[in-house]
């Protein structure tokens, strides 16, 4: 009988002390709960500018399953994910970020949790995050409008700590901040998802990364992720709508302006919604080509390859 085949992946910007302690934890995970596995360890430096390439391949030396990749510049951690997956080629994708904030020990919990339930995807939940107060309400805050726009059934979708059956990231499609949303995208695909409580533990070295300004460029990828779950196929469906309803109140303006003239006598020159015929008019025809030209790109898009959005300096 063959043996079932893991791969850990771990992505790394600037994490130089991080490294080794969080390897050598990785490690003795696998030693006390996967004793019959094979596995592989995918370390990727997405464009580090301190030793953290260097401690990488302190790991390979460590041991012989580590495969590492090294990015050209920091492509952001959407994009490490991304070169991730297409390197993960086994039957179980662990993920986990490299600050040591996700404790591995926890890989078993969520590796019986997929086994019991026939799952295709576990993500970790952080229920006692260990993280300054301004990211908790940053964090409560997303979980609401998640739940009103997109629904995605996780109290943590931001927690990287996970595991996936290959068939779940081998139908992922990552860019810029895009990996808040995997579960949410898993989810439009048709996998089976669910969420376990897992540890998290403060940050100890350095300070974490994320910062303000990420937070409206999610909000910007929030509103997208809701209209690929809504109108992915049929974006005519949405800009129709808008230039229908649209087109109900230039009729409504019409009969506004006609009956005040024909019983007001108010000349239609000195009718405020003159000037808003026209231009309510025009947004409707607007919006109908746009739906239509969306409509027609996402076909092209479809049947066209796509060059990849990030360089591989070096990969072993």
């Amino acid at each position: 009988m063959s043996k079932k085949l893991i791969s850990i992946v771990i992505p790394f910007y600037n994490e130089e002390w991080n490294i080794i302690p969080l390897f050598k934890e990785v490690k003795e995970s696998l030693k006390q709960d996967f004793k019959d596995f094979d596995y592989e360890i995918i370390c990727i430096n997405d464009g580090s500018d301190d030793k953290t390439w260097e401690e990488i391949k302190e790991c390979k030396k460590m041991d012989k399953n580590v495969k590492w990749i090294n990015l050209r510049r920091n492509y952001g951690q959407s994009i490490a994910m991304d070169a991730w997956f297409k390197a993960c080629n086994w039957d179980y994708v662990f993920t986990l970020d490299g600050d040591g904030q996700n404790n591995p020990k926890d890989f078993k919990k969520l590796y019986n949790k997929l086994k019991e339930e026939n799952l295709d995807l576990v993500a970790g939940w952080r229920k006692k995050r260990k993280d300054p107060l301004w990211m908790l309400v940053i964090t409560k805050s997303a979980r609401f409008l998640r739940w009103l726009l997109i629904k995605d059934g996780v109290k943590d979708s931001w927690c990287t700590l996970r595991i996936y059956k290959k068939e779940v990231v081998k139908n992922l499609e990552l860019w810029w901040e895009m990996h808040r949303f995997i579960i949410a995208m898993s989810k439009i695909n048709g996998f089976k998802i669910w969420e376990t409580k897992v540890d998290h533990r403060a940050r100890t070295i350095w300070t974490s990364k994320y910062n303000w300004k990420k937070s409206f460029k999610w909000l910007i990828d929030l509103i997208y992720i809701w209209f690929i779950r809504k109108y992915q196929w049929r974006p005519l469906h949405l800009f129709g709508f808008i230039g229908l309803l649209n087109l109900f109140i230039w009729f409504w303006m019409i009969a506004d302006a006609i009956y005040k003239k024909l019983f007001l006598n108010i000349d239609i020159s000195n009718n405020g919604f003159f000037i808003m015929w026209i231009f309510l008019f025009q947004i409707w025809i607007m919006l109908f080509i746009f739906g239509i030209v969306i409509d027609l790109l996402i076909r092209i898009n479809n049947n066209t390859n796509k060059k990849e959005r990030y360089l591989i300096k070096e990969e072993i």
